[in-house]
């Protein structure tokens, strides 16, 4: 070949090449995440709380579907630290999924791990936050995924987006608020406010001059990310004056439908469009408490933003006005509404046929105090949580998925029952007394690899019933039914949605009721399923389950990163 000739050939081979190439190329994303600590001012008080970069809530991480992020962590708090990056599926790379003590151990002060994951086929609304004591009271932030370059959202290009981050506050240390109560046993204090973007609001003292404002023109279509990253409480959110309509939830899309209410437990997170179709003035939106157990304490304060019109017409003294359509607090009925209109926007192909049927009861309990010390539950007694009677004891000293990897004993058993040890009323009133006193231990359900998973979970009215989001790490799985009572195969089936049901990562287990989950086990590693109301997890209401590897390389669980924190 002359040396012509083979230039030639070089430029139709690249030419070629190229073509073959996808005409988004995915992005590798750096960032450094300092934990530190930060002085703040909120409720008239200065405080030190713990944030990532000095910023409350944590930066926003933006990515598209394919790109890769490698997230330094560094530790300059005086606390240990993970943070767990809520909803991303993790496909092979369970190292960076971050719940302490059961995928890795917690980076330590003065020490660093860097998180590395790929997005794949996601789109929409997720976020991160600390997964150590209740450091998530403060360290939160968003985490956007947008189409690939090229594609484009399944709705009209909103003119602007915006997180709104609702949290919850603390006067306190939080720290200190989970560390009392888990010496006493008893419920922890509730909180002292709620947060849009890390602001009360209006109605909180001395927080009206900071209070989260988001401008938009008359007329204009935005969309905004709403995320709940509040502790122990569900939050219903209304708008004044202004309908919504959802598009996604939890990072996948959803059928449009149009509330004037939303409902999000802790760690769900609920895209809207809003149309300024009002009068050019200043609207709250505003968000307090869905208090489902009944006679507990809680948290009774409302947090506000405002929408405000930019129109250069508003006098300053226009003053916000106040949803009519935000629900009273005990409003199950409202609740059930908003989140049984979910759907997927077109028919899917539900995995079948089911070769894991299991039966989970979630609910809470009560432990004896022991002999010597002061307990603050009824009777002297200390509260507890479980599922299928096992109350979830993290270890201390080892993570799960590294005893796995090690082949290390004495971390966990994995014995987690298929169903529980008793079946009784879950949900009557007079339940025995026997059934109160959960078995504290490490316990998980091991999965085959490409299993079929159908997933009962049942609320108990054991000391009370409550409504309970419960969050699957590593996996999305579908919804196919929520409902009241006791679950009865024999009838609840024909409830069953099999066309669209929703894809979500956090389902509400309805107060008194049940919930009927499926996904496919095709994601190796340790996958810790809780509630994420803070308080029912530090009682010990989860469980992990624990995925085998499948067959080769890309059914495997990629080993563990050189910088993993030591245990």
């Amino acid at each position: 070949m002359t040396s012509s000739a083979a230039r030639s050939f070089f430029f139709i081979f690249i030419a070629f090449s190229l073509a073959l190439l996808p005409s988004s190329i995915a992005e590798v994303q750096h960032h450094d995440f300092v934990v530190q600590e930060t002085p703040v001012k909120r409720l008239c008080k200065s405080h030190k709380i713990i944030t990532v970069n000095g910023q409350f809530p944590g930066p926003a991480i933006e990515v598209r579907d394919g790109d890769t992020l490698a997230l330094r962590v560094v530790n300059r708090a005086r606390y240990n630290v993970t943070i767990h990056w809520h909803g991303i599926r993790q496909m092979r790379t369970a190292w960076a999924d971050g719940p302490e003590f059961v995928t890795q151990c917690p980076i330590r002060p003065g020490e660093s791990y860097t998180y590395r994951f790929t997005i794949q086929g996601q789109e929409g609304t997720l976020w991160w936050h600390a997964r150590s004591s209740w450091l998530r009271a403060t360290v939160y932030g968003a985490l956007i995924i947008r189409p690939k370059d090229g594609n484009s959202y399944p709705f009209a290009q909103p003119k602007r987006e915006y997180p709104v981050i609702l949290g919850e506050w603390w006067n306190k240390n939080p720290i200190d608020v989970h560390r009392q109560a888990t010496l006493t046993g008893a419920a922890p204090n509730v909180s002292d406010a709620f947060t849009v973007n890390g602001q009360p609001g209006d109605l909180y003292k001395c927080s009206s001059t900071s209070t989260t404002k988001l401008p938009v023109k008359p007329n204009e279509t935005i969309l905004l990310r709403f995320v709940n990253a509040a502790l122990n409480n569900e939050l219903f959110i209304s708008i004044a004056g202004h309908t919504m309509t959802v598009v996604g939830a939890d990072a996948s899309y959803t059928k449009s439908f149009t509330t004037s209410v939303l409902m999000l437990g802790p760690g769900q997170t609920t895209d809207v469009l809003l149309t300024a179709n009002q009068p050019p003035s200043r609207y709250y939106i505003a968000a307090h408490a869905y208090a489902s157990a009944q006679g507990a304490p809680f948290d009774n304060t409302t947090t506000t933003a405002v929408l405000e019109y930019d129109c250069g017409c508003l006098p300053g003294s226009a003053k916000p006005s106040l949803p009519s359509t935000l629900p009273a607090f005990n409003e199950t009925a409202t609740a059930t509404a908003f989140v049984t209109k979910f759907r997927s926007p077109a028919p899917v192909q539900l995995p079948s046929p089911v070769t894991e049927q299991l039966f989970f009861t979630v609910g809470l309990g009560l432990l004896p105090c022991p002999r010597g010390k002061a307990c603050g539950a009824p009777n002297g007694t200390r509260f507890s949580a479980s599922m299928n009677n096992a109350s979830f004891v993290l270890p201390s000293t080892y993570s799960i998925l590294q005893a796995h990897q090690n082949s290390v004993s004495g971390v966990f058993t994995a014995n987690f029952p298929s169903n529980p040890p008793v079946t009784f009323d879950y949900t009557g009133s007079n339940i025995s007394r026997a059934l109160w006193q959960p078995t504290r231990a490490t316990k998980v359900h091991r999965l085959k690899y490409g299993a079929v998973v159908e997933l009962v979970l049942q609320g108990t009215n054991i000391f009370t019933g409550e409504n309970h989001p419960i969050h699957l790490h590593g996996y999305d799985f579908y919804v196919l039914a929520q409902g009241f009572g006791n679950f009865n195969p024999a009838t609840d089936r024909a409830k069953f949605n099999l066309v669209d049901p929703p894809q979500r990562n956090t389902v509400g287990v309805p107060v008194k009721g049940w919930a009927v989950i499926r996904f496919v086990a095709g994601n190796p590693g340790v996958w810790l399923m809780h509630c994420h109301l803070d308080v029912h997890i530090t009682w010990g209401l989860a469980m992990a389950f624990l995925v085998e590897n499948g067959v080769g390389e890309l059914e495997s669980l990629e080993p563990p990163p050189a910088d993993l924190p030591a245990c």
